[in-house]
């Protein structure tokens, strides 16, 4: 009972001579995790071994405290979004939402097809083809089909590929209650501003290891030998350098552009000398933003480290 959803101990995957996935760990839980790597990097591999498709070399993969290889009783639990095409194109997205319903055994597969259509808003195209779908189309009726039997875990693999913006918003909506309810979704995705803005916790894998995970905000603040940078627009630039300077938690300054851009080990450091500075030089402060604490910005330190 006490198993978290996903768990992954020195878990290694290769081909041949290729290895795809290196001695990785990691466990998640309730909540969206993004599971973001270069092309290459293993990420695929990872989720075919969490969904069962794949034996691991190494290590173990678990469902709830249960193996995912070779174990169809995990398929209860999961719901799976596969980034391949995956539907049957001479089946309406109706039939083959049902199909799955069926393949669960649930009592009423025809609701069950029906209430998870309307959770990713295909109903006006539920009974043409799936043939006919465009590619976003196809992703819903494919998160419909995952979700049909209402499963605590959902693995997906680029689940918003496709999508137009609208699309992509509704999806991000559904898995935002979702995760709400209590349920454990990983994701991974290369549209890094989608992940920041859905995702609680990330797992960067790069050459098939784990090379970072948690909020990435704590993991910018645990990178210590890179600078935080701060852009400043102030009433006079030049005299707020000139008092910022002095101070131990400040590594350098450099006006562009009309703007003074600040480097600081401490970014909790800068934002307090910042103002002390400015009320000593007599400078009035317009606008103060942090310019390298995003997702882009880790996820490039870690790929380049």
């Amino acid at each position: 009972m006490n198993a978290p959803p996903i768990a992954v101990e020195n878990l290694s995957r290769w081909y041949g001579n290729v290895v795809a996935v290196n001695n990785v760990s990691f466990t998640v839980g309730p909540g969206i995790t993004g599971l973001l790597g270069p092309n290459g990097a293993g990420k695929s591999t990872i989720l075919h071994c969490l969904a069962g498709f794949l034996r691991p070399s190494a290590g173990e993969v678990r469902i709830e405290g249960q193996p995912a290889w070779r174990n169809p009783d995990i398929y209860r639990r999961i719901g799976l979004v596969p980034e391949r095409e995956a539907v049957y194109p001479f089946l309406t997205g109706r039939q083959f939402v049902e199909l799955n319903a069926r393949l669960h055994a649930l009592p009423d597969p025809a609701d069950a097809a029906r209430r998870a259509i309307a959770r990713v808003d295909m109903e006006a195209a539920a009974d043409r083809a799936c043939g006919t779908y465009s590619k976003g189309m196809k992703q819903r009726i494919k998160v419909a089909a995952a979700i049909v039997h209402d499963p605590p875990i959902l693995i997906l693999d680029e689940p918003f590929n496709g999508a137009d913006p609208r699309q992509r918003l509704q999806l991000m909506d559904l898995f935002r209650r979702m995760a709400a309810e209590g349920r454990t979704i990983l994701y991974s995705s290369h549209i890094l501003e989608e992940v920041e803005r859905l995702a609680s916790e990330v797992l960067v894998i790069v050459a098939g290891r784990l090379a970072a995970s948690g909020d990435y905000r704590r993991i910018r603040a645990l990178m210590t030998d890179r600078p935080h940078t701060v852009t400043v627009r102030s009433s006079d630039n030049r005299a707020l350098a000139a008092a910022l300077l002095p101070d131990p938690a400040i590594r350098g300054v450099a006006i562009e552009d009309g703007r003074l851009e600040i480097r600081s080990a401490e970014l909790r450091a800068c934002a307090l000398a910042l103002p002390r500075a400015a009320a000593a030089a007599g400078v009035t402060l317009y606008e103060v933003r942090p310019t390298d604490e995003s997702l882009e910005s880790v996820f490039a330190y870690l790929v380049r480290r």
